[in-house]
């Protein structure tokens, strides 16, 4: 494998450990700071501000490594980050955690600069299966982080910050000694700070007619995806009567087949199908598993379902690489950035529409809200069928090859 691609992945899968570990121990730390035990407020609150700053900040920090390359991006965001987890591991006050998880998203949008550096290691052929790869580490990484954080946050509540510190100085280490830099940036361009107005690519992305209709895609898709982890244990608990243990090894199953599907099926299926037939296939294959899963009465379906919902995987790296052909090399950075902050702004949005939807359909049918996601599914086959496939004039680096 491509040595570039091999470390970029390497530092995904750090990044999505490390954002996970907080995840377990956050709201046992809210109660110990705020000294009250009715924290959802305060957790939604936290969840809002981190997805927010996402939001903002994933097309600055595409913009900035178009200008000024991958590498110091990465390098100042993750810096950044290592500093700002040990600050939190011993806040003493609220408001320090709050604006420390502000600070935390403007570090994670770092992934927008990853993606774009993928692209640019990249030839158009390869990138499904490359993205494929990317969406398996984080998944990966998902997994593996809220295991450990509830392990080590068993020991002590504060230790997962500091966990995630070190994974964040590892993977600057990584970035600063191995990486190579992707893209060189452009010197000789005038910078102006208006570039950094967060509104300013999304302006840009919507002026393309053939990338408006997949960035609506894209946000449907992701939109649909938040519908996991916000009903996924309340479904469980409510309908199959599952403890804890139970939600775990649904989650962990529904995870590993997510992300080997990703990583081992992507590439096949876009070479043999196409981009666009991959996509096709892909939320064919998971509305199908919604529907199912909205009539399940046996919670061994939902395991039986995974495989159906893996194949669905590989729908979102497709689209992804559908993407990257409707603008240049010049402007992937700026491309990830809005894509990045499209998956922020479902992130906030997402949620407190499925858990309203679930809060309201609960008494009469639990399962109608898996059928509810697949119609909003539903929304993007018009503009689905309407895709043609383009071509972009993308020259592709030869870096750091083994």
């Amino acid at each position: 494998m491509n040595r570039a691609l091999a470390v970029i992945l390497a530092a995904v899968t750090l990044d999505a450990i490390g954002i996970g570990l907080i995840f377990p121990i956050l709201p046992r730390l809210l109660e110990d700071v705020s000294h009250s035990h009715e924290v959802a407020t305060l957790m939604g609150l936290m969840l809002a501000i981190y997805s927010a700053m996402q939001f903002l900040f994933s097309p600055i920090l595409g913009v900035l490594s178009d200008r000024f390359g991958r590498r110091p991006v990465l390098l100042i965001s993750l810096a950044g980050a290592a500093i700002d987890y040990v600050v939190m591991a011993f806040a003493p006050e609220l408001w320090m955690l709050v604006v420390g998880r502000a600070i935390a998203g403007i570090t994670s949008a770092n992934m927008a600069v990853a993606t774009a550096y993928i692209t640019d290691i990249s030839a158009e052929e390869e990138r499904a299966k490359r993205f494929g790869y990317f969406h398996a580490m984080f998944g990966i990484g998902f997994i593996i982080g809220p295991v450990l954080g509830g392990i080590i946050g068993d020991i002590w509540v504060r230790a997962p910050f500091l966990v995630a510190a070190a994974l964040n100085a590892l993977n600057f280490a990584l970035a600063l000694f191995v990486l190579p830099e992707s893209r060189r940036g452009d010197a000789g361009t005038r910078f102006s700070f208006d570039t950094l107005n967060p509104f300013k690519p999304l302006g840009w992305a919507l002026s393309f007619a053939s990338l408006l209709p997949l960035m609506v895609i894209f946000v449907i898709m992701n939109f649909v995806g938040t519908m996991y982890g916000t009903v996924w244990a309340l479904f469980g608990q409510d309908t199959f009567e599952w403890n804890g243990l139970m939600i775990g090894l649904s989650l962990g199953a529904f995870g590993l087949f997510h992300a080997g599907a990703q990583a081992l099926l992507t590439g096949p299926a876009a070479a043999r199908l196409g981009e666009r037939w991959a996509l096709v296939v892909g939320m064919a294959c998971e509305l199908t598993a919604l529907v199912i899963l909205g009539f399940a009465t046996q919670g061994w379906i939902l395991f039986a379902l995974a495989p159906l919902f893996a194949l669905g995987g590989i729908g979102m790296p497709a689209l992804q690489s559908l993407t990257t052909r409707q603008v240049d090399a010049d402007n992937q950075g700026k491309l990830q950035g809005v894509l990045a902050s499209l998956v922020s702004l479902s992130a906030i949005f997402g949620p407190i529409f499925f858990s309203w939807v679930y809060f309201v359909l609960k008494p009469t049918w639990p399962g109608l809200v898996w059928i509810v996601g697949g119609a909003v599914y539903l929304l993007a086959l018009p503009l689905l069928l309407g895709i043609r496939r383009t071509r972009s004039a993308t020259v592709v680096p030869d870096v750091g090859q083994s």
